[in-house]
This record gives structure tokens, sequence and C-alpha cells, in this order.
């Protein structure tokens, strides 16, 4: 390996998900945000207007980079040319550090634009850890794998979701993007109890929270990130701070998405949570 296992990162405390809605009154009022998630794909691309606001905004605050496009998963070869991208983005901006997700998105170079579960078995396991081992050596720092929500059950599979990323973040020696409303979505669409995959995570391995919000259709729900954190995802991320302690956490919307002031209130609620969830 090229770099030098450290299993953590600093703790940055809470952040929001950079938007181009919100470029503006960043720069001109510096809201009280400890940081910001970029989403990776965003800004490859060198130049142009987004390029410059995310260089003055990183001159103020820490980023992590999150991308969605590195599948992981996939059968098809790595994209070197986009870990290449990816590393100079990194640089550029001084990224704490780099998420991906634990999924793949196409085949035959085709990108279907969507998060794809994998089957949970020995074979995905093995397949994955030696993706992840390749990607770490080439940007040569630790990255941290998301848990993605799920909608399918693959037959194939012969263990949960939590023993398979386990095994694979100790095998990989990668950390964790521990997202719990993708948690509490899949726990919701394969009933199961959420609480049971967050106490089998292990505890050294999660660097990052998600917080979002979803869609309720009833019988299903389907993680869209157009809605404010609903109350049952709240009650699950206080359990995850009184069993991982402090972690670094941010909260995500993509769609619908408010004013700042309203994303500051959100915010607000998730420390004043994890502040009552520590005592």
């Amino acid at each position: 390996m090229s770099y030098t296992p450290h299993h953590t990162y600093p703790y940055l405390g809470f952040g929001l998900g950079l938007r181009k809605e919100h470029f503006d009154s960043i720069l001109a009022y510096h809201p009280n945000v400890d940081w910001f998630e970029i989403l990776t794909e965003n800004y490859l691309v060198s130049g142009g207007k987004p390029r410059d606001y995310l260089q003055k905004i990183s001159e103020q605050y820490p980023l992590v980079m999150h991308g969605v496009s590195l599948s992981i998963g996939s059968m098809d070869a790595l994209n070197k040319e986009y870990l290449q991208q990816v590393k100079t983005l990194a640089s550029d901006i001084n990224a704490i550090w780099i998420s991906d997700h634990l999924c793949w998105t196409g085949v035959d170079a085709h990108n279907t634009h969507d998060l794809l579960p994998l089957p949970y078995t020995k074979e995905a396991i093995k397949h994955v850890v030696e993706r992840i081992q390749q990607v770490q050596d080439y940007l040569g720092q630790q990255i941290l794998i998301e848990n993605v929500s799920s909608y399918i059950h693959y037959q194939q599979s012969v263990m949960t979701e939590w023993e398979f990323i386990q095994e694979i973040s100790e095998q990989a020696d990668c950390l964790l993007l521990l997202d719990i409303n993708n948690i509490y979505v899949s726990a919701i669409n394969h009933d199961f109890d959420p609480l049971t995959y967050l106490h089998a995570i292990p505890i050294e391995r999660v660097q990052q929270f998600h917080l979002a919000g979803h869609s309720d259709f009833s019988d299903y729900i389907i993680d869209t990130h157009d809605a404010p954190v609903c109350d049952a995802v709240w009650d699950l991320y206080a359990q995850a701070v009184k069993h991982f302690g402090e972690v670094s956490c941010m909260i995500e919307r993509d769609g619908n998405i408010p004013t700042l002031d309203k994303m500051l209130e959100e915010l607000d609620r998730a420390k004043m949570i994890a502040n009552d969830a520590k005592k």
C-alpha cells in the first residue's frame, strides 16, 4: 500500500451539502456551518463559474468530496481517468476526505445514473475489497464507502447488509460513511430492525454520518433527498450518536432545495439532538 492506514480523519462537526443555490449566500454571509460536502462530479471540469465559487468557498471552509461514479461494485475496469480527475480536484481544494457508495452504477461503460445494490456474497466481498484497495493505493489515502438505500433483494445473498459492510470495511481497511436515512429506508423496505444494523457496524470505521429526507409511499419508501429529515430518522440519528459517539455529520438536500436559512435550522436540530444524546 502506498498510504499509511490511520483509521480516522479529523472530526469536522456539523456540515451541509454544498449546492449552487446557496453559493452567493455562503460567500456573502459566512454562515455558521463547520464544513461542506461537495458532489464530486459537479466540479471535475476545470475552470468555469462553479469551480470559481468552489475555490472561494474552499478558502473559508473545510471541504470533503462525495462521488456517485466510482461504481466500486461493477465488473468494469476501474476508470483511471476519472480517478485522476478526483485526485486532482482533491488536491486543488485540499479536500479532507473522499467518499463514494457501496454499489454499482452501470455495465459495459453505460451509466444508469443510479446507485444499485450488490448481492451480499463472499464473491462480491472479495471483488469489492480488491477494488477499494486499488482505489486507495491510487489516491494514496483511505476512502469512505457509504451504505446505499435498497429496494430489491438478491436470491444469491447469504448474509445481511451489515455483515457485508463489516467484512468489506475491515478487509479493505477503508472507512465508512454511514447514511442514517438509508438505513431507515432499507429497514422499512426489507423489514429489519435498524438498531440491529447500527449496532453491528464497527465503531472505529465510521467517519461520517449522512442525514436526509425521503418519500413515503406507505408500503415502501424511497431515498429522494427532497424533503426535511423525518422524526423517525432523527430518532435513529440520536441512537447512532449514543452508539458511535462524536462523528462528523451533514445534511443532504438535492431537490426542493430551501433557502440556506432553512437548511441551517435543520442543522441546528442535528446539533441539539447530538448534544442531548451525549448526555
